[in-house]
Order: C-alpha cells, then sequence, then structure tokens
C-alpha cells in the first residue's frame, strides 16, 4: 500500500512516500527548485518519490495533505472579523491566493498528480503529532507539538498509543509560542521563518535583561504552560507586520533593520525570548508528564528544532527520554500526515522497533557512481577516482591540514540539517576555523556556531549528555575536561569579541556558554560518515569534526552533484568530494556562472 503525504502553500512544501508503513523517499521542494523555503506544490518532490518506487500516481492507495484549508480560511476570516477595521491592507492582499489557489487544494492536487483516489486531510497539528509518535521508537508516548499556527492550534499535547494518536489539549492562535518567538525574530532584523535559528544561535551573547519586562507587559504564563499574549504589542493578526510601535516602545527603540550592527540590545532580547521559550517548553512539559504519566515523550513544530530548549527539557529529566522528529518544521507533516492515514485511520499497527524508523533522516535523492562520473566527464572536470580507503585516509588528512571540504554521499537529508551527506566539514580543533567557515565559505554572520559530528560511541566523552543526538537537536555543553576557562578579562570582552577565544580543545564547535549543537553519528545509520571520522580520530585522538550544511548564506542545501561543483567553485572550499571523486580547487578550471549568486539567493 502506497500512501503520498504533502505539505504546502505556507513555507517549505514537501512531499512523503510510505510504502505499508515504511518511509520509501521524502524531500522539500526548494531542493529541486532551488528556492529557500518554497512554498508551492512540490511538483518535483513528489516526482522524486514516485520515480524512488517506480510507481505511477495512478498506483497511489491515498494521498494525504497535511492540514485542513477550510478551517485555515475559517480562523483567517474570524481575525479579521475580530479586529473591526483593522488589517484592511494585509486582507486585501491574503485574500487572492486563497480564493485563487488555498481554497482548492483538493482539486489542484487531484489535477496535479491526475489522480482521482481518496485525500483525506488530517489537522495540521495532528500530522506533526503523528510525524513526532509514529516514526519514534516507542511504543506509547505523550507528544508535543510547537509552532507559529496550524489551523486553529498553536501547541497541542496528547498521548501516542500503538496506532492511535489522542490529542487531549491546543493552544490556540492568536497566543503562539512560535509567533512570540518570530516577533523577536522579526524585531532583531531577522527573516521570520528562517532567522530564528539565528536568535537562538545570538543568545548566548546576551544577558536576560528583558525577562521580566516580557513576563510583565505581553505574556501571562500559568503553571501548566498556557498563557495568554497582550494583543496590544502585535500586529501579525491582521498586519504586515510581527511588532508594533507600543512593542518597539517597550523595548527601547524601534525594530533592527536587517544586516545592520548588531547591538547587545539584539544580543539581550535573543537572550530573554529563548529564557521565556524555554521557561514556557518546561512548564509545559511538566504539565503534560503530570496529565499522562507517560514515561516517554516526542516532540514535532517549527519550535521544536529550538536545540536549546531541548537539550534542557532533557536535562530536567522530566520524562526518561524525549525523541524529536528531525523535520520538525511543516516539512515534516508531509510525513506525519502520511503516516496518520497508515496508521490511525486504517488501523494499522505501529511499526515495533527499539531505534527509530526514521533512522538517520536519509530518504532524498542518491547519485550513483556512473551518474557522477558522467556528471564530471560531461563538464570536463578533473578528479580522481580511489577506493574507500585511500578516501577516508586522504580526508582526514586534508581536515588535519585545515582544508575545508564539500561531502556530499549517498542519500540526501530529509529535514533542516545536514547530517552527514550533504555537509561541508572541518577540523573542530582548529581556533580558526570558525571565522573561516562563517566568512569565507558559508558567507554568513560571524557570530554564528557551528556543529559538531561525533562518532556516537564517543559522545560522552567529549559533551556532557549520556545518549545519542543523532538529528543535531539537542544541545549540550563540552565536557567540562575539554573546556578552557576564560579568564576574567576575557569575560569582560564584548559579546562577539568572545569568540577568538580558544574556549575548549574543539573550539571551532564551541559556543561562547561552552554549549555544542550534537550530532551523534552512527555507524548503522551513516557507515561512511562514520568511517571517515573514525580515521581522523584514530589520528588525532579526536572523534569530533565541523558539520555544516553544504550551502552558502540563502541557498538550499545541494541536491545534485551539479548543485555541489557550483557551490565548491563559488567558494573558497579547498576539497569536493563526490561519492569516491575527489576534486582538487587547485586542478579546476576556470569558472564561469551563470548567475550571479549573491543577488539569486535572498539573504535569510
Amino acid at each position: 500500500m502506497y500512501i503520498l503525504g504533502i505539505s504546502a502553500y505556507y513555507h517549505d512544501s514537501a512531499a512523503c512516500l510510505i510504502q505499508d508503513g515504511k518511509i520509501i523517499a521524502a524531500a522539500q521542494e526548494e531542493r529541486f527548485t532551488r528556492k529557500k523555503h518554497d512554498y508551492n506544490f512540490p511538483k518535483h518532490a513528489i516526482e522524486f518519490c514516485l520515480k524512488s518506487a517506480k510507481i505511477k500516481s495512478n498506483q497511489l492507495d491515498f494521498v494525504a495533505f497535511y492540514d485542513k484549508p477550510l478551517l485555515k480560511f475559517n480562523r483567517l476570516l474570524e481575525t479579521y472579523l475580530a479586529f473591526p477595521g483593522k488589517g484592511l491592507k494585509s486582507f486585501i492582499t491574503a485574500m487572492p491566493l486563497w480564493l485563487k489557489q488555498k481554497l482548492w487544494i483538493p482539486d489542484l492536487i487531484k489535477k496535479e498528480l491526475n489522480f482521482d483516489g481518496k485525500i483525506l486531510f488530517p489537522e495540521h497539528h495532528e500530522s506533526h503529532a503523528a510525524s513526532a509518535f509514529y516514526p519514534s521508537p516507542f511504543s506509547r508516548a505523550a507528544f508535543l507539538t510547537i509552532d507559529g499556527v496550524g489551523e486553529w492550534a498553536t501547541s497541542s499535547y496528547g498521548i501516542g498509543n500503538d496506532n492511535k494518536i489522542e490529542i487531549l489539549a491546543e493552544q490556540h492562535f492568536p497566543h503562539s509560542i512560535g509567533l512570540l518567538y518570530s516577533a523577536f525574530t522579526y524585531f532583531t532584523g531577522f527573516k521570520v521563518n528562517s532567522g530564528e535559528y539565528k536568535v537562538m544561535g545570538l543568545a548566548p551573547y546576551g544577558e536576560p535583561k528583558y525577562v521580566q519586562k516580557i513576563y510583565d507587559n505581553i505574556i501571562d504564563l500559568k503553571d501548566d504552560g498556557s498563557f495568554t499574549m497582550n494583543m496590544d504589542y502585535f500586529d501579525y493578526p491582521t498586519g504586515l507586520k510581527m511588532t508594533n510601535k507600543k512593542f518597539a516602545d517597550l523595548f527601547d527603540g524601534s525594530a533592527r533593520k536587517s544586516e545592520s550592527q548588531l547591538t547587545q540590545r539584539e544580543m539581550d532580547l535573543a537572550k530573554s525570548v529563548q529564557v521565556v521559550t524555554e521557561e514556557i517548553m518546561s512548564r509545559m512539559a511538566k504539565h503534560i508528564k503530570k496529565v499522562t504519566g507517560e514515561k516517554y515523550l516526542c516532540l514535532a513544530g517549527g519550535v521544536a528544532l529550538n536545540c536549546v530548549a531541548n537539550g534542557i527539557l532533557l536535562r530536567e529529566n522530566i520524562f526518561e527520554d524525549i525523541w524529536i522528529q528531525p523535520a520538525a518544521g511543516d516539512a515534516g507533516g508531509a510525513l506525519g500526515s502520511a503516516l496518520l492515514v497508515y496508521h490511525d485511520y486504517l488501523k494499522n499497527p505501529k511499526v515495533k522497533s527499539t531505534r527509530s524508523i526514521q533512522g538517520g533522516s536519509y530518504f532524498g535523492t542518491e547519485y550513483s557512481t556512473v551518474e557522477i562520473k558522467s556528471f564530471l566527464d560531461e563538464k570536463n572536470i578533473p578528479y580522481s577516482f580511489v577506493s574507500d580507503e585511500i578516501l577516508f585516509n586522504n580526508v582526514s588528512n586534508y581536515l588535519i591540514d585545515e582544508k575545508v571540504v564539500g561531502w556530499f554521499q549517498g542519500k540526501m537529508e530529509f529535514g533542516p540539517r545536514a547530517l552527514g551527506n550533504r555537509s561541508i566539514i572541518g577540523d573542530a580543533r582548529s581556533p580558526n576555523m570558525q571565522k573561516k567557515m562563517n566568512l569565507k565559505i558559508k558567507y554568513r554572520e560571524s557570530f554564528r556556531p557551528f556543529a559538531p559530528s561525533v562518532l556516537a560511541e564517543e559522545i560522552s566523552n567529549w559533551f556532557e549528555i549520556d545518549r545519542e543526538s543523532p538529528y543535531m537537536l539537542l544541545v549540550a555543553d563540552v565536557k567540562k575536561e575539554k573546556q578552557n576557562l576564560m579568564t576574567e578579562d576575557e569575560q569582560k570582552l564584548f559579546g562577539i569579541d568572545k569568540l577568538n577565544i580558544v574556549r575548549s580543545e574543539i573550539p571551532a564547535v564551541t559556543h561562547i556558554d561552552y554549549s555544542a549543537r550534537i550530532q551523534s553519528v552512527n555507524k548503522d545509520d551513516n557507515p561512511r560518515y562514520h568511517s571517515l571520522i573514525k580515521n581522523f580520530f584514530e589520528k588525532t585522538g579526536c572523534p569530533v569534526i565541523i558539520n555544516t550544511s553544504f550551502n552558502v548564506r540563502g541557498e538550499p542545501i545541494v541536491e545534485s552533484p551539479l548543485d555541489a561543483y557550483k557551490c565548491f567553485m563559488r567558494t573558497e572550499m579547498d576539497y569536493l568530494v563526490l561519492g569516491n571523486f575527489i576534486l582538487d580547487k587547485q586542478n579546476q578550471p576556470k569558472f564561469i556562472d551563470t548567475i550571479n549568486w549573491k543577488d539569486t539567493y535572498e539573504l535569510d
């Protein structure tokens, strides 16, 4: 039985195909169209999914769409009616797209797919809950879904038990932890639905000086984690902006302009909203534990990508273990809706496994050795082809020599993180590597930290964590004995100046508060990436390397060898590895770019 899940028309559209409950393929549309957060119908992603299973659309048994468009339209209308006289401009902007497209999604799906079968529409947070629970290693667990907004719900919790998902309670729009975080993202000069992780990365440079102001004026937080927001400070229900003048007056001036100099105020704002978010999530989790009594917790929704808050949840030991959907945002709704149809609607039992059926989340496109060679030969690109043994040996030597390597292997990851198959890698021990990779490879803000990939069996020797973190969704401190404590003078340095202090044995992946956003690499999930890091470990005694996504700022992660080659040539990367092919930058012919990529890829 084949079920296709689709998410589309808001941001991060995606498709996922499952066969008898097993995930066959999943991908985001942006990887194919090269348009970041592409919201259009995921035509290319669907084509890829069907091709992976070697089927046509008429062989699909069901199609599932990740939310209920009419309920969402109802929320839109009721919201405008609730604020009479406000939001006319926003209403006029939104209506044409609704009338032309979003209200006709069932017809659009039938037409685009040439599909006459049954199409089902779970609610948005049901899809998130299903994406969190069904792939998890637990036969029953509580779940928490948290994002900006679905139809009406902005967060929900409940219980997953074998093939059933039961939502016990919801928080409703406009009171939203995701939109609160997005409001601060907007106010600190970053892009909404894209720059939230930058706010999280900026937070350690700041002080929580606005926390009490937020509680006193903006949010009324209850013991159970529910809350109401004072909408006098926000424009997002009816306007085209997230915040208003009253919000600016409360936080010492107008919003920061995009790309302008960051000041201590933005850092303090980032720290403050991060602290409030962590408190809300903590109270929610404690309440869910109290109500459900479950041992385990599963999370999904865009806010579940807040790996700092996730790490705190884990350390508070509210639940024995937590599992987070790696495609926690709307893209994961495609997977959740398909699984919900298979398990909840069709009553098929949940797969029993002590490991997640998501594995390493490698469900995207893959290119064979023949296909890569054909591409290289056709373009007259110089390369060397080597065995696995020589490959791992050579690449680990490049890393030791502080070279930066584009690493393109196997199936593309599903979710926003590169997990070792579409990655740029470097030596985590180098004090210069963070600055070099930010400014010369990624062309992004210098404050942003890089994540470590560590051998799963070594994770507890290098980080303060006692379990694997396969999806880069947990933050923990670098092990105390690996840290270099800052002197009093160094502590007094202005936020970003602290970056230049060597804070541990692996400074390139150690944030200024000694934390790290960890990816553990399990041999079963990704044997090639594991072998590379192991080779590096045997030579250096360090089982940790830098792993950042294979793209430049504003560009979707590379999908194909052509995307990878272009990114390699546009940046100051030293080597590109495509499967077993090694490309040395020094041997490459002059690259004539057909586009001005710095203009093409809109800064996020």
